[in-house]
């Protein structure tokens, strides 16, 4: 099992660092390219640049607590809800199995 996690391709988790403005400041996050590819992608399903949307969730979180302590850490988390809620998503769908039988008739239908 350890494969599965311990041969993930290096960039998987290489660092990297961008920055932004968060309420008027320049700042800089680092965090692992995989985060970096689930940040974007919300951001593109929000019709929202990546920068645009850390600020807005940086805004939202201000708004909600005063204060965004330990940001980096809120946004790993944000990539883990957000892959928990697609799988959620995903297990909702229901499964159609077509009906493979030719004939419609059932065995107990000839036994009147």
């Amino acid at each position: 099992m350890c494969q599965l996690f311990a041969g993930q391709p290096r960039e998987n988790y290489r660092s990297q660092t961008r920055s932004l403005r968060l309420n008027g400041q320049s700042t800089s996050i680092r965090l692992e390219e995989m985060f970096w590819r689930i940040l974007d992608d919300i951001a593109s399903k929000e019709n929202l640049s990546t920068p645009r949307f850390i600020s807005k969730l940086h805004t939202e979180v201000m708004e909600l607590y005063g204060e965004a302590s330990n940001f980096s850490s809120l946004l790993r988390c944000t990539c883990l809800v957000y892959a928990e809620q697609q799988l959620q998503q995903q297990s909702e769908v229901p499964v159609v199995t077509p009906n493979w039988r030719s004939d419609t008739t059932h065995a107990s239908d000839h036994h009147q």
